[in-house]
């Protein structure tokens, strides 16, 4: 395919980038460091952190890490925690020590959790102490993880506040279950010590592994997508040059509800933004959406991503028309299509329009979005970024027609090196021609412009959050009582989708909802949890007896 969509780019965007195969995240950090020392680089909490902090309690961290727990280049180290402060400290030193971070979602369960510890081979493991008894149930069972960091939500904030937020949160809101880890270290005391060393890694290459991202797969097991330094250092430079026309580099204010665990911020917010001097303000629990207006009341915000039900909580409320957005210049979307009617009412809010964009963790994760200067809702999901080449391929792999339907497949500097100890899923998700087969069906229009039109895989997507049915499926088919179990994804309102399963119980038993929800809340993370339930004497399947989760689905839209 022809790229028709380089006539469509805004005014100054390159058709391509520079990228040095030599340079790292580490060099990238270092120059904005020296670029942007003074300026704040993210506040949480009310409290701000400059670059220089960040610089300064990043390095003490990787000391740590390089010295006192003797990791090596290229080890294993997972976070689990919200917006914090501790985050990006967090991430930046084990990044600066040469290791590898993984991302871990905190609402795991301890299932989910001792999966990715395993998989990843993660030998030590920075954790909120709201998740201490998750871990110390995912520690039951063999891991390498041999160092637990623990921190406080207030942990990183000045007297009387840390001291005030940490009670509250342990002993007031009772969000601190009891837990026993041995040997656990404090975090806030590690990076107390100035005493220590920080060795940079020499030689470094971008082919260097920087992020294990796990994602989800049809077979119901999460598997570690391998992000390199460039896969990250490219995406990053796309992503500004896309929005060179508009972003400000040392002027930028960027509000960031979605967490940095999960890819999308983690390279639109805290990468992108890093390059440009940006000060991130991380909001903690972006589901309280008056905590939320509160924070874009305090801060002349200049930046804002978030995912559509996110912008449908914000127009809802009543108190987002008291906020002063004339600051205001770039509001994006991705994680779930963006619906009409949350586009129209937020540009009737606000005044400004949602660039929606596509991406997906094996592609660090940006591959299309909108121009800055698009001012309506179009339902396109934009052009892609520069060096992105984009095909749509029929089953046989064929190019599919301009205008015709076809599984968008992706390659470019971003696109991942590969699934983590898992070959074989690498080469399933390649084509022979080095694309990758993103599971999802598009249409491409003369211009260039791009829609998604259905999902080839069965993945639900809950508030941003990808749900794999097959996971669900055999986490409920352990119990006793139920025989088989089909999940899909039904729509829920007019901008989102839910979980539901459809239950065939054991012969002469049977099981509640109640019982079943019960189950489900110490296997599956809430997103993951099934909000229908019902019951039935059998399932549509194939002649081969595989459950047609789309023929039922079609089935219940029908009788609904």
């Amino acid at each position: 395919m022809e790229k028709i969509w380089l006539q469509q780019y805004p005014a100054g965007v390159p058709h391509s980038i520079e990228l040095d195969q030599n340079e790292t995240l580490i060099n990238v950090f270092e120059q904005s460091v020296r670029h942007f020392g003074d300026r704040p680089a993210y506040s949480n909490f009310g409290h701000t952190l400059t670059f220089k902090d960040l610089n300064v309690l990043s390095a003490r961290f990787a000391a740590y890490l390089q010295g006192k727990l003797g990791l090596e280049r290229g080890d294993r180290v997972a976070i689990m925690m919200p917006n914090l402060l501790q985050y990006p400290v967090a991430l930046f030193g084990i990044l600066r020590a040469g290791c590898v971070v993984v991302n871990v979602n905190p609402m795991y369960t301890a299932r989910e959790l001792h999966h990715q510890l395993k998989d990843s081979g993660a030998r030590a493991i920075v954790i909120v102490a709201n998740s201490g008894h998750v871990l110390e149930e995912a520690l039951a069972e063999k891991t390498k993880v041999r160092s637990v960091i623990v921190t406080q939500v207030g942990d990183m904030l000045p007297s009387p506040k840390r001291q005030l937020i940490n009670f509250a949160v342990r002993y007031i809101k009772r969000m601190v279950p009891a837990y026993k880890v041995r040997h656990a270290k404090d975090f806030d005391e590690l990076i107390s010590d100035s005493g220590q060393v920080y060795q940079r890694p020499r030689d470094m290459t971008g082919a260097e592994t920087a992020f294990l991202q796990y994602t989800g797969g049809t077979t119901g097991v999460s598997k570690g997508v391998i992000l390199t330094h460039t896969n990250m250092v490219a995406n990053m430079r796309q992503i500004n040059a896309w929005f060179s026309g508009v972003v400000r580099p040392g002027q930028d204010t960027v509000l960031t509800p979605l967490p940095l665990y999960h890819v999308y911020a983690l390279t639109c917010n805290c990468l992108a933004y890093l390059e440009t001097g940006g000060h991130n303000v991380l909001i903690t629990d972006p589901r309280d959406s008056d905590g939320l207006i509160a924070a874009m009341k305090k801060y002349r915000f200049s930046v804002m991503t978030g995912v559509n039900t996110l912008y449908q909580n914000l127009v809802k409320n009543p108190k987002l028309q008291r906020v002063d957005l004339r600051s205001m210049r770039i509001v994006s979307a991705g994680g779930m299509a963006v619906m009409e009617p949350t586009a129209k009412a937020w540009k009737e809010a606000t005044g400004t329009n949602i660039l929606e964009g596509y991406g997906l963790s094996e592609a660090s994760p940006v591959v299309t979005t909108n121009a800055a200067t698009s001012s309506r809702y179009t339902g396109s999901i934009g052009l892609p970024l520069p060096d992105t080449m984009v095909s749509l391929r029929d089953d046989d792999g064929n190019e599919v027609a301009i205008g015709e339907p076809g599984e968008l497949c992706v390659q470019g500097p971003q696109v991942m090196k590969g699934y983590w100890q898992n070959p074989e899923a690498t080469a399933a998700t390649m084509t022979a021609d080095g694309f990758l087969k993103t599971g999802d069906i598009a249409t491409i229009d003369p211009l260039g412009f791009l829609r998604i039109v259905d999902r080839k895989k069965d993945m639900i997507i809950v508030s941003g959050f990808n749900v794999y049915p097959s996971e669900v499926e055999e986490v409920l088919v352990t119990h006793p009582d139920i025989e088989e179990v089909a999940c899909i994804g039904l729509p829920d309102g007019d901008a989102v989708e839910k979980v539901a399963v459809y239950i065939v119980t054991v012969k002469g038993r049977s099981i509640t909802r109640e019982a079943v929800k019960e189950y489900c809340k110490h296997e599956l993370t809430p997103y993951k949890r099934p909000k229908v339930i019902e019951f039935r004497d059998e399932l549509p399947k194939s002649n081969v007896g595989k459950v047609l989760r789309r023929e039922l689905r079609e089935e219940v839209l029908k009788e609904s």
